[in-house]
């Protein structure tokens, strides 16, 4: 069983990774949202346990992401927060279950135990729904690497399409170029070039975003990307 524990903590974090580790699961950790978002989209989880408050997304947030994008997987959220307002606006977002700080080792164990045993709900969407994405007037259709905007088809590469994707599920959000290219490339041995990412960026433009037609993709200089036809930004 695989556990993704995102808390930025680390003095929690780290020791209750290990704990899950002697109890036989397999467990990656991330100490903020932005990387506990990509690493639940990027990987198969059998369960998220986040903690609610995190820089840059909170546990809400990256749970709300997820199940608007058919991810069933369960969710314990770890909080401080506990008026009931608090839990029902978790349990609202997806959450399956909640454990307020300070916690008892035992009781997050029996509660990781439950969740784990818990079957796949029945009325889950099937892994196809999740492939036609729409951003304004943007359409991508996963399946066929296949883009549309304003009655054209637009044909994409493999890498333009993973590029494409990955924006349109962050709409409107700063995506740094450290975190596009980790999920472009990963911790590939072959190392693309510098200026790999700015290259990959242009071709998409000059796909997506016409003459006449609002531009969908924002540089925010010395950072990274915002993709929406709201957003505010300079092109390269």
């Amino acid at each position: 069983m695989r556990i993704l524990l995102v808390d930025d903590e680390v003095e929690m974090a780290d020791p209750l990774g290990r704990i899950l580790v002697r109890e036989g699961y397999e467990v990656d950790v991330a100490y903020d949202g932005d990387r506990g978002s990509q690493l639940a989209q990027q990987a198969h989880y059998d369960l998220l346990i986040l903690d609610w408050m995190l820089p840059h997304q909170s546990g809400l947030q990256i749970c709300q992401q997820l199940r608007s994008q058919g991810n069933a997987t369960p969710v314990l959220f770890l909080t401080a927060k506990d008026t009931v307002d608090d839990r029902v606006s978790g349990l609202d977002a997806g959450a399956d279950d909640y454990l307020v700080k300070p916690f008892e080792l035992r009781e997050l164990l029996a509660r990781v135990r439950a969740l784990l045993r818990r079957p796949v709900a029945l009325d889950s969407p099937p892994a196809s729904a999740n492939k036609r994405l729409q951003v304004g007037d943007l359409e991508l259709d996963l399946d066929n690497q296949l883009a549309y905007r304003q009655g054209r088809e637009i044909d994409l590469s493999e890498k333009e399409a993973q590029l494409l994707e990955y924006l349109m599920r962050h709409p409107n959000q700063l995506l740094t170029h450290d975190q596009i290219h980790q999920h472009l490339w990963g911790d590939s041995a072959e190392k693309p070039t510098s200026n790999a990412l700015a290259a990959q960026i242009r071709l998409l433009r000059r796909k997506i975003e016409t003459e006449g037609e609002p531009p969908l993709i924002n540089t925010v200089y010395g950072k990274g990307y915002r993709f929406g036809a709201s957003s505010s930004g300079s092109v390269e």
